[in-house]
């Protein structure tokens, strides 16, 4: 995995002025190229019935996720929305439109006894000649 260094900007984190490693990602991989890579894997279907079949679980996970349940795809791992939301002091003033902020994703990756294996085999790389932002 490629990796940079950069200098956290953000004022109001503690960590404002030191340096951190953040990956380097090195192209966006479309679906229709997963959708034909994975049939050329010795799969007796197209590319663009597997298309078909996936566009059908993703849209039945995002319906899954949006009321609010966990999605665990087997060989894969763990789905679910979680709530980003201010702190308040007295619970009477939380308000919901005011005091949500979001909704975020999480993936928590399958693993065995504790260790994911889409994290096994990972080796770090510094982008040599990179300019600090």
């Amino acid at each position: 995995m490629r990796y940079r260094i950069k200098k956290e900007t953000k004022p109001k984190l503690p960590t404002f002025g030191k340096y951190k490693a953040v990956a380097v990602h090195n192209q966006t991989i479309e679906s229709r190229q997963l959708f034909e890579e994975a049939a050329s894997r010795g799969m007796a279907i197209s590319g663009g019935v597997l298309e078909g079949l996936m566009m059908t679980v993703a849209e039945t996970v995002r319906r899954h996720l949006q009321m609010g349940d966990k999605v665990r795809l087997k060989g894969f791992g763990l789905l679910k929305l979680e709530i980003e939301s201010e702190k308040v002091d007295n619970l009477k003033d939380f308000r919901a439109k005011k005091h949500i902020r979001g909704v975020r994703l999480h993936f928590i990756p399958e693993s065995e006894k504790g260790s994911p294996e889409l994290y096994q085999g990972i080796t770090f790389e510094k982008v040599r000649n990179y300019i600090e932002e």
